[in-house]
């Protein structure tokens, strides 16, 4: 598209289902990777992917013909079809959370999913999720953080 120029960015995050830590630190590090290379097919770009054991944070820029909710189903369908050969009856949850990201706040959210392993010792995945989404003003209905 000449003339058109776009700079659209998500912070994705999804758990696994029922929030069962599938992922070690080894096989974590396989999934980031595998993430990564679901985007890139599905032509966007990965910034940065990291998490802990029961989920994942994923920076990536999008083009405007990305339809988000395509995006993500093709990326947790690609990557649960890969890593089930590895870890039998592995699920991702149905639902995401999308946050768009401004280009001065990219720094900042590449840092935060970087350090998820340190800031997950102090902190649950429920109580991170509930303040990432009180921080964009999204309301949700606490039983379905559990």
């Amino acid at each position: 598209m000449a003339n058109t120029f776009t700079s659209l960015h998500f912070h994705l995050v999804f758990s696994t289902k029922n929030r069962a830590p599938f992922l070690s630190e080894e096989q974590g590090g396989r999934m980031h990777e595998y993430l990564g290379g679901c985007l890139r097919e599905l032509g966007a770009t990965p910034l940065e992917i990291g998490g802990v054991a029961d989920h994942v944070h994923l920076l990536t820029g999008l083009k405007p013909t990305h339809r988000l909710s395509e995006i993500l189903r093709a990326t947790k369908k690609g990557s649960s079809e890969w890593i089930r050969g590895k870890i039998e009856n592995f699920h991702w949850q149905d639902g995401y959370s999308a946050f768009t990201v401004s280009p001065s706040q990219l720094e900042r959210v590449r840092t935060y999913i970087q350090r998820q392993a340190e800031h997950h010792r102090k902190r649950t995945f429920v109580e991170e999720y509930r303040d990432l989404l009180r921080a964009h003003g999204i309301d949700f209905d606490e039983r379905f953080l559990l």
